[in-house]
């Protein structure tokens, strides 16, 4: 039933998981934004997170952890509160078909990608910027000083920056990780695992396991488009995605696309189990209070 749950409780569950895991996504976004240099080797995902802690610190880690919490309080709440809200309505007449859900994720998705574009933009600058020259970095503060340097330095038309690469890796996303969340879940219920005689049931265990495998697929289909958001949004002299993608190709070969995977999934994997579980236990919550 549509309103069964608050609309922004995706929003708060995501936000919980991000301040848990922001120390990822620090890292798979600095590896995603080095300058190439084909002659120096690659650093590696530990690589690059031991060179961000020796030379700004540990606390370099928790660099636009204000974006980040915007960005989930605008992209997630969004994507997550949308799709609850399309499949509840598709499921006035029985559970909607495998098509009808794709298209519900895909819609939330694409509505999440433009009310987060703004925070995306943010995020990767205020991660990223510890990687680039002294006179290239944007030195916000913080989100919200973020936001008006932007709008005062670029105009307002500065907020929709990356947003074509955006909204595809959100439509993306909200395939890969939420649908398949929903699909693992309906698929694992009641099924017993080989060689054991634990039979999945509504809970914790259940959670983890489809949460892990829609990490795994997300990270997978959504690495092209979060590589690509990531560098045109860091771009100081505002290439087109198309320009990003053809120079990067010539540059370094097909295999660009899939840059920082490792730490993606590292970061990825853990983001969606405690999304989810945390989203769950949000809606047991709310349930319980409101009975």
């Amino acid at each position: 039933m549509p309103g069964e749950y608050p609309f922004w409780l995706g929003g708060v569950a995501a936000s919980m998981a991000a301040c848990c895991t922001h120390p990822l996504d620090v890292t798979k976004v600095r590896m995603q934004t080095l300058q190439h240099n084909p002659d120096v080797k690659r650093p590696s995902m530990i690589r690059v997170f031991q060179q961000s802690v020796a030379k700004h610190g540990i606390t370099s880690l928790y660099t636009g952890l204000t974006a980040a919490l915007l960005r989930q309080m605008t992209y997630s709440l969004v994507r997550l509160g949308a799709y609850d809200e399309l499949k509840s309505r598709l499921s006035k007449d029985g559970p909607p078909s495998t098509v009808k859900s794709l298209l519900a994720a895909s819609v939330a998705g694409a509505l999440g990608g433009v009310a987060g574009n703004p925070a995306d933009i943010l995020v990767v600058r205020m991660t990223s910027d510890v990687t680039r020259p002294p006179e290239q970095r944007y030195g916000y503060r913080n989100a919200f000083s973020g936001l008006v340097r932007i709008v005062q330095e670029e105009g307002v038309k500065g907020l929709a920056r990356g947003l074509e690469a955006n909204v595809t890796r959100a439509v993306l996303m909200n395939m890969s990780q939420v649908w398949s969340y929903d699909f693992f879940k309906t698929s694992l219920l009641h099924r017993t695992i080989p060689l054991t005689d634990y039979r999945f049931r509504e809970g914790l265990p259940l959670h983890v396991a489809a949460s892990i495998l829609a990490g795994t697929v997300a990270t997978t289909v959504c690495s092209p488009a979060d590589v690509l958001r990531s560098r045109v949004m860091s771009c100081v002299e505002g290439q087109s995605m198309i320009t990003i993608l053809k120079t990067s190709l010539a540059e370094e070969g097909p295999a660009f696309l899939l840059k920082g995977w490792t730490p993606a999934f590292i970061r990825l994997g853990p983001n969606t189990v405690l999304m989810f579980v945390f989203y769950e236990q949000l809606k047991l919550g709310w349930k319980k209070l409101t009975q």
